[in-house]
């Protein structure tokens, strides 16, 4: 395949590449180890680091580098990789590409006289082909590839957006506008939705871009069967007669989705790769990320793992004595199995635990049958797969490389150890009364690893409970009935059965083990070992907002617990809680993680905890403790529309539904641990485990339900508060022999929320949390966009409605950038707009900036002077985003854009000038700045006062009574400006200043008159500096009797110092006098400009302005 073109500065580092064939200015070389048929050591070795590597890495076996004679850098241009395990198709692919090249750009290269230019003409070259190749490709997925290519070229046509805004796929369907439906095509692409429609001779297209998109909605009315409806901020849109409504609406909101997860919250919502490049989006790849989302959260697989195969199979399950019927799932490093009835029957499958997969021979009862053996020395029979050769191949590939890299790791592992102290690591200290605690905790407890949970030398008996040990042991017993049906260890079979043992509460001897299995946490422990060990290590020292807050809250974490009012429990949870915010500085430390963490130590092993820990927080609870706590919030929105769904008649009583959702916030947050008896609260963490947060819902539905009586009857959000926090601090953990009506017993609660709530699916939870996610995303945006405003509205004269608008197009701005700017304009874009907190790792809001080139262009689109000269508005723009750029970090805040927008239309004349005065002396203009724009005046002159020729007749002013006055002025200016001294201006930045002001006024109506004046002003001006030239003076501003003319000291000169005595310089406050004495300058000025109607023709404009500007430099790149 086309590789846009990479840099290589070492053709052939290490050895690892072989040329196979080469010219002038290609190479094809192959990586040493694929393609081989001797055994040479070189190859073996780079053969096995390549299958040692992560699939998603894996270097690829062929590459095409250009090379320009005589230099050092080549570029990598097009690769061979392999499809499904097949070399020889690498093979084919790398020398198709090469017979291109030689035959159609070798001899055309020859011509070049500069080499340079070689490299600039193949990468362009190379990255038209991987353009066309991108819509060749994205064309023949579709079902017909020819109406694809029809379809894109009008959505081209119609729209103007750049080649980069890549069409995903359109639907024909009707706009319902009032009553009246227009048929027409909705085109999806990458970062919009785009209606076209032409009827009867009349047009209709509009542009919806997805970050604007806050609500998406299943409607049915009675013109409409049943419709979508896209809300944005200012209106909604309708759109029904769909072939297939439910694949319309399902991608309209994955894209969505998708699109604020990136623009909005890139440093803090997990994203696929894949997703992270909009270029690689297509529909295919959108079903096949809502397919993965949906395996990963059913069966709770770490965030990285690749979804590899779906095949339909039957499983033998030996409790049941028949095969069940389902599908398999394989990831990178799982087998999953789920029954056809969602929660019937699961099957997770490790490939770490796995031995061998191998085909059998296939009957007609066991029609393709595969073995999977496991370490426990058992084995799964599947049959029933389709393509079961190309599928066993696949796995056993993944399979091995999994072994070698185990092997690897192993041995490395062995070879540090022998060199090692024979001392373990692994120690384990309880405080025994030891009079110095401090001390102890200073010196051992910090660096001591629990090797024990922390429930076996803390054990806490509470009378009432469920703790006694005759109740432990028949639960220990089921259990062991349990194992012996169905299996042990992460592999067993998960079936009904097991959640009304999960209900009655996991017994204490095997809640850490069951937790491992339940998570897979234990195959994480496995697969890192040694990992948590370093992590302590590498973390202990650290210091940081997250070690802060996790010492505030140590003490807080279950008080009441013996375990963590002893320096042993305090010391281990402070242990993996700063080693979790050491591996995860993205989340850091969340509040409410330290009762998560006590809980999970209370059972576990102290490694074991963390690596729960990592479970909850990565995978189970996905965006959960990120710095918004985007998760949570978004489930506490789901969880609002099932209560209106499964209890509509509460739903309609309580006025507010919202808050009940969100007292329900803690409950999610701690998994009920806040609110619940400790041994109840724990029984909900035992379900948890088995359900994931299904289990959450459900369990609160029920709470919800068992008080609908109450709540309904309420009569504010505090009496409700108290009847749900009375309600469940009743919960107790001990069994009653009587259902009550409203339960009060933990187990019944959990086995009721189950029977009347059990049909909620982990798929319906997804599709709920992906639209869900966009409201929760833009609310978080309303409230960026409210604290800018807040935080400027003092500074600036701008009505709120402009400052709203204006603040929308300053956003817009930005993301046009991320939109069609290249991945490192993008990348740096997304980044600036993150304020961070002093740990560099603590992100406090989003803060959109822009930088000179998006600057510009909302200059040129809201300045209320535009000129005649392109050139010079170029210059002028250039100037002010020197001037506004105060941390000179090359980026400008909204506040600072705001407060020269509120200066060129809400401020007074002086201000206006000033802003203008302070363009053309230093920081904004520089001394060897290159201004093409500079306008040739035979009216100025840089060396001798300049002279007006007035027409016959007319008075000859009195220069010397203008300066008087002007003496007089500038008393005044000086007594109101003393606290905003501005440097002198010398006569290089005199004229620059002239020139911008016939720049500004070619065109305006009043043209001869605004010419004339400035000539006046410019010959006063003019004559003061040369005045001030003859005389010698201190830099001050002087205002004695006299009435020479002498300049401003200011800040001094140009660079804030005085300025020297030869100097010829004007103050501002000259400049200003002098304009004062033209009224057509002062009229010019002083001129209202409708800001409201300028923002509409920005917005108008702005789009499709900035879309041809970037479509003309990818095209000059």
């Amino acid at each position: 395949m086309w590789l846009n073109p990479e840099e290589v500065l070492l053709k052939n580092a290490l050895k690892l590449w072989v040329t196979e064939r080469s010219n002038d200015f290609f190479l094809l070389q192959r990586r040493r180890g694929h393609g081989e048929s001797t055994g040479r050591i070189t190859g073996l070795l780079v053969g096995a680091l390549d299958t040692v590597l992560d699939s998603n890495a894996r270097v690829i076996p062929f590459r095409i580098l250009l090379q320009v004679p005589g230099s050092q850098i080549s570029w990598v241009i097009a690769s061979g990789k392999p499809t499904y395990f097949i070399f020889s198709s690498a093979i084919e692919e790398v020398n198709k590409h090469w017979d291109w090249l030689v035959h159609n750009l070798l001899h055309s290269l020859s011509v070049f006289e500069n080499k340079e230019d070689v490299a600039s003409f193949v990468k362009g070259k190379v990255k038209g082909l991987i353009a066309e190749e991108v819509r060749g490709r994205q064309a023949a997925q579709e079902e017909d590839p020819g109406k694809f290519r029809e379809a894109l070229l009008k959505f081209e046509l119609h729209f103007g957006l750049p080649s980069s805004e890549k069409l995903v796929t359109y639907y024909s369907c009707c706009c319902w506008k009032g009553r009246v439906p227009r048929q027409g095509f909705l085109y999806l692409s990458i970062n919009h939705m785009a209606f076209y429609s032409f009827l009867l001779g009349k047009e209709v297209k509009f542009v919806i871009p997805w970050a604007e998109v806050t609500q998406l909605e299943r409607v049915s009315t009675g013109l409409m069967h049943e419709a979508i409806r896209v809300s944005t901020r200012q209106r909604q849109r309708e759109f029904s007669m769909f072939l297939n409504l439910d694949e319309a609406y399902g991608v309209i909101g994955q894209l969505a989705d998708i699109t604020l997860r990136r623009l909005l919250d890139s440093e803090g919502l997990e994203l696929d790769r894949v997703l992270q490049q909009p270029a690689r989006i297509t529909k295919r790849i959108l079903e096949e990320q809502a397919l993965r989302e949906y395996v990963l959260a059913l069966f709770r697989l770490p965030r990285g793992e690749s979804l590899h195969e779906v095949a339909s199979c039957s499983v033998w399950t030996p409790h049941a004595r028949s095969h069940t019927a389902g599908t398999l799932y394989t990831t990178d490093n799982y087998l999953c199995f789920c029954s056809r009835e969602e929660g019937h029957c699961i099957l997770i499958i490790p490939l770490s635990e796995v031995l061998s997969i191998e085909k059998a021979e296939s009957t007609s009862v066991l029609p393709n049958p595969v073995i999977v053996s496991v370490r426990s020395k058992k084995a799964f029979q599947l049959i029933e797969l389709q393509d079961r050769d190309e599928l066993v191949e696949s796995l056993n590939s993944r399979l091995r490389a999994l072994q070698w890299k185990r092997s690897m790791f192993r041995s490395k592992k062995h070879g540090k150890r022998s060199m090692s102290s024979p001392t373990p690591y692994y120690t384990f200290y309880y405080d025994t009364g030891v009079s110095d605690e401090e001390e102890i905790e200073e010196h051992v407890l910090r660096n001591t690893v629990n090797s024990e949970a922390l429930m076996t030398a803390f054990h806490q008996t509470q009378p009432g409970t469920n703790g006694s040990k005759s109740m432990e042991q028949v639960k220990e017993r089921l259990w062991d009935d349990h194992f012996a049906e169905f299996g042990r260890g992460v592999h067993m079979f998960r079936t009904e059965k097991i959640q009304r043992l999960v209900a009655m509460g996991i017994p204490e001897s095997l809640r850490g083990e069951l937790w491992m299995t339940l998570s897979d946490a234990s195959s994480e422990l496995e697969s890192h070992e040694g990992y948590y060990s370093s992590m302590v290590q590498k973390s202990m020292g650290h210091n940081n907002l997250a070690t802060e807050e996790i010492e505030r809250d140590l003490h807080r974490s279950l008080p009441d617990h013996p375990a963590f009012q002893n320096p042993t429990g305090i010391a281990a949870l402070r242990r993996v809680l700063t080693a979790y915010a050491h591996r995860n500085p993205k989340i850091g430390y969340c509040q409410s993680m330290n009762i998560l963490a006590s809980v999970l130590l209370l059972y576990a092993k102290e490694e074991e905890a963390f690596w729960l820990l990592v479970a909850v927080c990565e995978r189970m609870l996905p965006d959960y403790f990120n710095r918004r706590v985007i998760g949570a919030q978004v489930d506490q929105s789901v969880f609002e529309e099932l209560i209106r769904e499964r209890l509509p008649e509460l739903a309609e009583n309580v006025p507010d539904i919202s808050a009940l959702s969100s007292v329900s916030l803690s409950w999610f947050l701690t998994l009920f641990l806040s609110v619940l008896p400790f041994q109840s609260a724990v029984c909900v963490v035992d379900s948890f485990f088995f359900h994931g947060i299904k289990a959450i819902f459900q369990l609160g539905l029920a709470v919800l339900e068992a008080n609908a009586a109450q709540l309904s009857s309420s009569t504010d959000d505090g009496q409700a508060l108290m009847i749900l926090t009375r309600y469940t601090e009743e919960l107790s953990s001990s069994h009653t022999d009587t259902p009550a009506v409203n339960p009060t017993n933990i187990t019944d609660l959990l086995n009721e929320s189950c029977e009347k709530f059990g049909d909620l699916t982990v798929r319906q939870i997804e599709r709920l949390r992906c639209r869900h996610r966009i409201q929760v995303l833009q609310a978080h945006e309303d409230t960026t966009k409210e604290n800018a405003l807040r935080l400027v509205t003092p500074e600036v004269s701008l009505s709120p409605e402009n400052l709203s608008d204006a603040y929308d197009l300053f956003k817009t701005e930005h993301f046009i950038s991320l939109y069609w700017g290249d991945n490192s304009l993008a990348a740096a874009a997304e980044a600036a707009a993150w304020k961070h907190g002093n740990s560099g790792h603590s992100y406090i809001e989003r803060h959109y900036r822009l930088d000179r080139p998006q600057f510009k262009s909302l200059y040129g689109l809201l300045v209320p002077w535009p000129g005649s000269s392109e050139q010079h508005a170029d210059t002028l723009a250039n100037r002010t985003f020197t001037l506004l750029d105060q941390d000179r970090n090359n980026l400008v805040t909204f506040k600072e854009f705001a407060v020269w927008l509120d200066t060129l239309y809400c401020e007074e004349l002086n201000e206006k000038i000033r802003l203008l005065y302070r363009l053309h002396i230093p920081p904004a203009l520089t001394e060897t700045e290159d201004d093409p724009s500079l306008m040739k005046s035979p009216l100025l002159s840089t060396n001798r006062p300049l002279y007006v020729n007035h027409d016959a007749g007319e008075e000859v002013k009195d220069y010397q009574e203008q300066l008087k006055q002007m003496l007089k002025d500038l008393v005044k200016e000086k007594e109101k400006d003393a606290d905003k001294p501005l440097p002198l201006m010398n006569q290089r930045e005199f004229i620059q200043f002239c020139k911008t002001l016939y720049s500004l006024f070619h065109g305006d109506p009043e043209e001869n008159e605004l010419f004339q004046a400035i000539a006046t002003v410019t010959s006063l001006v003019l004559q003061i500096g040369e005045a001030g030239h003859r005389r010698p003076s201190s830099g001050s501003e002087d205002t004695g009797k006299g009435t020479e003319p002498v300049q401003d000291g200011g800040d001094g000169g140009v660079d804030g110092s005085l300025a020297p005595e030869s100097d010829w310089t004007v103050s501002y406050a000259q400049i200003l006098a002098s304009l004062l004495t033209e009224q057509a300058l002062v009229n010019f000025f002083e001129k209202t400009v409708d800001l409201s109607a300028k923002i509409r023709e920005a917005k108008e404009k702005q789009y499709h302005q900035r879309a041809g500007l970037l479509m003309l430099q990818q095209r000059t790149s």
